[in-house]
């Protein structure tokens, strides 16, 4: 019997060894798989915190795909909703159900359908996000900044700058004094670098096609009723989540995968990857329990940082290994706050339980803090709260560098500063009305584009000269994906395995081309600065 091993079982490497498992069984030909996951948890950043029964969703995953194959299997894993979930039967709201599907009240095994709501705070003022134009944002705008931020967006489309950088590439799309308001200080806070620091191919691909051109387009689309024929518009105004946060996902897929005879293991850091003369790899040497032990195997998908991957790979020449030690990454820290209720508003005409804003996530750009994103975990299901009637839980998200005052800051001291900021911000008046907090980190959460990214076309162009390498994933790849671009790069990995083809180009396509991920001008725009 042939032998995979896996490498993390975030959402690339968990679907990469179930497809495998249940792929070669249908052919009568198993494959033996084993993955290996170096924390406790399934799912990577799209893992789910438990809290004294309160949940925590690390970066807020929203579940949406226009590719059919991705969205049949989530549907696999987790049907929609056949009846009611808590909130909607509490607030009378009306929501798609699925005939036939399990009742999210008495199973647990559920996907829900969501309101995708997100605004920026700005100013003291919200604002739509996706931006838009319609007039409640120029009327939050002003007369003046509306009329400045339009002239200077005629100047952007009469002086195109070289789109040697992500400000400029932002500039040409928006204008200079709307990229100041609402892109240039996100960005340099999300990534630590300011955007004319950064590769402008991260906008390409987050922000494809995207312009107030754009967004006019779309808006006169939905006033005048006419449907684009590339945009079904409830797609982005509703998205799948499950029950219990997306790390549930992730969950069921372990488990489905230990019942097709896969083996996962826990606590297990792999630090070492063998080649033969041949370049092809023949063994992982990993960390387990206080010992180090070897795997040997005939197929090696990894979905680790490249820059882990090379690092611990014998005989590379110097120039990949050069620029994998250089790879950049952005890391994650939250903090959840639990409050009996927050200051801000409802002035929408959502439904909500207790009348909190409507938000899933709110984008902080503020320069008096540091906080980047505030979550509501109550908007994103009723049942990551143990006491939706009485609580709020929030997540107070944090883009870091390892290693850095924030990151060593002990668990009591993040949580002074994230409340005292929640007070400068307004959203609560005093540090004496916080229920409890807790403290979350995530190391390499976001790949960045800048050092030795450049490069990174001559470091995988060496990785795919390992016959029996496939990397796949977000920072498998180094790439920027969102949770289904992912999954395909491992439905990609799978095939070449089961075909046997060494070509391994279609893996490293997934979410290259513009045409790839088709999406409406909100839908863009939301990807532009979205950080799921």
């Amino acid at each position: 019997m042939k032998r995979a091993l896996v490498i993390g079982a975030g959402p690339a490497g968990l679907t990469a060894a179930y497809e495998l498992l249940k792929q070669s069984k249908d052919k009568n030909d198993p494959i033996d798989v084993v993955v290996f996951e170096e924390s406790d948890d399934f799912g990577g950043i799209a893992k789910t915190v438990n809290y004294k029964g309160n949940r925590m969703d690390m970066g807020g995953h929203r579940l949406f795909s226009k590719i059919p194959e991705v969205n049949e299997w989530w549907d696999k894993m987790l049907p929609m909703q056949g009846a009611p979930s808590r909130d909607d039967i509490m607030l009378n709201r009306s929501m798609p159900l699925m005939k036939g599907g399990p009742d999210p009240e008495k199973e647990d095994e559920v996907m829900l359908t969501r309101h995708r709501v997100s605004r920026i705070l700005f100013d003291g003022k919200f604002f739509d996000y996706p931006v838009s134009l319609k007039w409640e944002t120029l009327k939050t705008m002003g007369f003046a900044t509306t009329m400045k931020v339009g002239f200077s967006y005629l100047a952007a489309l009469l002086h195109k700058k070289p789109e040697d950088n992500l400000e400029n590439f932002y500039i040409n799309r928006f204008g200079r004094r709307l990229y100041g308001m609402f892109f240039e200080y996100y960005t340099e806070n999300l990534w630590g670098r300011h955007p004319s620091e950064i590769d402008a191919s991260w906008g390409a691909q987050r922000v494809k096609g995207v312009s107030i051109t754009a967004i006019l387009k779309n808006m006169f689309q939905k006033a005048f009723h006419i449907k684009s024929k590339k945009v079904e518009t409830s797609l982005i105004e509703e998205f799948k989540y499950p029950k219990y946060g997306p790390g549930q996902m992730w969950d069921v897929t372990a488990a489905r995968i230990e019942e097709l005879g896969g083996k996962i293991i826990k606590h297990a850091k792999v630090t070492g990857i063998t080649k033969d003369d041949n370049d092809h790899i023949v063994s992982v040497t990993y960390e387990h329990d206080g010992q180090m032990k070897t795997e040997s195997g005939d197929y090696f998908i990894s979905s680790m940082p490249i820059k882990d991957l090379v690092g611990g790979m014998n005989d590379v020449p110097d120039e990949p290994k050069r620029i994998a030690k250089g790879l950049p990454y952005r890391d994650y820290m939250t903090l959840g706050v639990l409050v009996p209720r927050i200051n801000l508003k409802n002035e929408t005409n959502l439904k909500t339980v207790s009348n909190i804003v409507p938000d899933c996530w709110i984008y902080v750009q503020d320069r008096n803090v540091k906080m980047g994103r505030l979550q509501i975990y109550n908007n994103w299901s009723p049942y990551l709260i143990k006491d939706i009637e009485n609580t709020v839980w929030l997540g107070l998200e944090y883009f870091v560098n390892e290693g850095d005052e924030y990151w060593n800051m002990t668990e009591e001291e993040f949580s002074k500063l994230g409340v005292s900021e929640m007070v400068k911000l307004g959203l609560i008046d005093s540090a004496d009305v916080v229920i409890d907090t807790h403290m979350e980190k995530v190391k390499k959460a976001y790949p960045a584009y800048f050092d030795t990214y450049e490069e990174i076309d001559t470091l995988t162009a060496y990785l795919d000269t390992i016959d029996n390498l496939f990397c796949v994933g977000r920072n498998g790849q180094h790439r920027y994906n969102n949770i289904d671009h992912s999954m395909i790069t491992s439905f990609e990995a799978v095939k070449c395995i089961m075909t046997g083809s060494t070509d391994k180009s279609a893996i490293w396509n997934v979410n290259t081309e513009k045409e790839y991920h088709e999406a409406t001008a909100d839908e863009k725009i939301e990807e532009g600065n979205e950080v799921d």
